[in-house]
């Protein structure tokens, strides 16, 4: 299982402590992706300079978020800018990724390692309304689809905000939440967008507007919340609550798009549902498989009309499909830098505040659980 990093007090204290306990995962974050941007055409100063910007960008919108990002790099001895670079890494990546490598992409990584970077050594989600759920309670679950390579760098963050909310995120080191559960019952996973608009100016940071999202306490307050905002770069975050709301927040530069829940279950993949963004969204690669995923989500879930916990852990090791399937392998013929995989498989259950993880390809791991409050001391 991945490693939990517990952290209480101030904004700047919890930040220091998630640094320091895991600091050597930060590294890693820091490894996987120096050289991912490197592939994309720029080295890991180019990508702390480009993501400068979001500094103003994140304190503006949450100061306390940004003291916390501070922390981070305090207690983890990296500077606040590669921290930054981290947290805002879904803004700086082109939108045309996953695709070719720049031209002089190996000697950008060779330029990383003469500046002391190491080198190395998207999803399918679904809700399921707590009505049609079999456990009588809403499930969200989802594949997180990445570079396996980021498996490594991968934590459990257990913080309580200045509010009292409690958290429960599996994030990657460095950076201030993605998938998780809050002690109000409400739950968050994240499936990449891509757009034409992406990167084209400043915005709330994806993994920024996780963290702010996991304070709230219904899908209804996370979407009136995420309609104030302007983004930087395309993502959906699917959202659901104990009462069985549940949502996709499309998030693109142009604005909030909303798919909603009609009391059934609501599956999404790495492109958009809502019509309108439809018209600027970027190519994907057909690595991605991301319509074919959802078709197949779709046709699974058709024949549980009442989903259990097993079921939903079933959809997610699922390899029908090969390379291309909702249980991802890695597939050998493409470059490293493309090699997709389910880094890791995570249902939750949110009437229980349970999160249960598989810390590796579902289909080769067992689902462990995780509750929302720490565990008791050994005696």
């Amino acid at each position: 299982m991945f490693p939990t990093v517990a952290v209480t007090g101030s904004a700047f204290e919890r930040g220091r402590q998630h640094g320091e306990q895991a600091s050597e995962r930060v590294g890693r974050s820091i490894a996987t992706y120096a050289r991912l941007f490197a592939y994309c055409g720029m080295d890991w100063h180019e990508a702390q300079r480009r993501a400068a910007p979001y500094r103003d960008v994140i304190g503006g919108f949450d100061a306390a978020l940004l003291e916390e990002i501070e922390g981070i790099a305090a207690g983890s001895g990296r500077s606040t800018d590669e921290i930054l670079a981290l947290n805002s890494r879904t803004e700086i990546l082109p939108p045309s990724y996953p695709g070719d490598p720049a031209p002089q992409w190996k000697a950008l990584a060779e330029r990383n390692l003469g500046a002391g970077v190491p080198d190395w050594g998207e999803c399918t989600a679904l809700a399921v309304p707590r009505g049609v759920s079999a456990t009588g309670g809403t499930l969200l679950a989802q594949n997180w689809d990445w570079l396996g390579q980021q498996r490594a760098a991968l934590i459990l963050l257990r913080t309580t905000e200045d509010d009292g909310t409690a958290i429960l995120t599996l994030t990657e080191a460095g950076m201030l939440a993605k998938i998780g559960l809050n002690s109000h019952g409400f739950g968050v996973c994240l499936n990449i967008l891509r757009s034409k608009d992406d990167g084209s100016r400043p915005g709330v940071p994806v993994h920024v507007l996780l963290r702010a999202l996991l304070r709230r306490r219904s899908a209804a307050e996370a979407i009136a919340f995420a309609d104030q905002l302007s983004f930087g770069a395309s993502s959906n975050v699917h959202c659901a609550d104990v009462a069985g709301d549940c949502a996709g927040l499309e998030c693109s530069p142009r604005g909030l798009y909303v798919v909603r829940g009609q009391g059934t279950t609501l599956c999404h993949t790495n492109h958009y549902l809502c019509i309108e963004p439809q018209a600027f969204e970027n190519a994907l690669a057909a690595s991605l498989s991301s319509r074919p995923r959802l078709a197949h989500a779709h046709a699974l879930v058709s024949g549980m009309p009442r989903p259990s916990l097993a079921d939903v852990e079933r959809i997610l090791r699922d390899e029908s499909d090969g390379y291309l399937s909702i249980c991802r392998r890695p597939d050998p013929s493409l470059a490293p830098e493309l090699r997709i995989e389910s880094v890791a498989g995570i249902v939750m259950e949110l009437e229980r505040r349970v999160m249960h993880v598989a810390p590796d390809v579902p289909s080769a791991s067992g689902f462990s659980s995780v509750t929302l409050e720490r565990e008791p001391a050994l005696a």
